[in-house]
């Protein structure tokens, strides 16, 4: 066989093993684009049962924090009187809830439906991902990441509690009974009003997820225990940063409320990121003493 029949032949076998790489990418693009199709409609059904029962997720959820007698405002009055601290009793949250837009209640219908199927649809969203993603892990990453998808939404599920419970409420009453001065009244827009507990619930949900973060970063040998103990002081400063955004709040007690638990969820990380570096160094003297037999 001549050289020029060898080059020819050498770039049809390295043709040929290109188009299969690549149809095994778009074979996983299109296993993924079901997994999202299938989330996508887990979300729709969420959002349509939402509009269904719409009156109880807007007047009971929705507009729970505007309500003196909400679970977290009654439990602060209970508080306040075993502490002899009548103040921290909040037992009226003042300003007039408007629509300002022409179709303004109508999107607010749309929106709080469909902010209601995204909560809700989530950790189906997860659990789709992890389906997704399994079959391309090896028998020992299987089982070590076996729970992503409990873990993973029970964190993201306590975060938007969280939110919902202690954020939101105790930013709406600070928000609502600040006055610059007694002449202004407050007329808030109920477009603002469902943006600032949207965002607060959803958003501590989300920030939540820290210590499943800290785990992939840590399998994939991004962060290690130790580079997150060194780095602690700097976490300060950014778990204080983040409080400062997810509350809108200048209120010091509501930035501490959130910051304690960011911290406790940083130290949560540190555990997690040095029992994947003890896996990974146990994985390594094994495949040490296997190499030397």
């Amino acid at each position: 066989m001549s050289d020029t029949e060898n080059k020819l032949v050498k770039a049809i076998k390295e043709k040929g093993k290109t188009m299969e790489a690549e149809m095994s990418f778009f074979d996983h693009l299109d296993a993924l684009r079901w997994h999202l199709i299938r989330a996508s409609i887990a979300i729709v059904l969420f959002t349509i049962l939402a509009f269904i029962f719409y009156d109880f997720v807007f007047d009971v959820v929705l507009m729970g924090p505007r309500d003196p007698q909400f679970f977290t405002y009654r439990m602060l009055c209970k508080i306040g009187d075993m502490l002899g601290r009548p103040g921290l009793c909040i037992d009226k949250i003042p300003g007039k809830i408007i629509n300002t837009e022409m179709a303004g209640q109508f999107t607010l219908t749309i929106n709080s439906c469909l902010m209601a199927g995204i909560t809700l649809g989530i950790p189906y969203l997860l659990w789709e991902l992890w389906r997704f993603v399994k079959p391309a892990l090896l028998d020992v990453e299987r089982k070590s990441a076996s729970g992503f998808v409990f873990y993973a939404s029970f964190l993201f599920i306590l975060g938007v509690l969280f939110g919902y419970y202690i954020v939101a409420p105790m930013s709406v009453s600070f928000l609502a009974n600040y006055q610059v001065s007694k002449i202004i009244e407050n007329n808030i827009d109920i477009s603002s009003y469902l943006s600032t507990v949207a965002t607060l619930t959803i958003g501590t949900g989300i920030v939540f997820e820290l210590p499943i973060v800290v785990y992939v970063l840590s399998n994939l040998g991004i962060l290690t225990a130790k580079n997150m103990r060194a780095g602690r002081r700097y976490a300060v400063v950014g778990i204080l940063v983040v409080a400062a955004v997810i509350t809108p709040t200048p209120d010091i007690m509501t930035m501490l409320v959130v910051t304690v638990p960011l911290f406790i969820l940083y130290e949560v990380g540190i555990i997690v990121a040095a029992a994947v570096d003890r896996k990974r160094l146990r994985r390594e003297q094994e495949e040490l003493a296997n190499h030397h037999k």
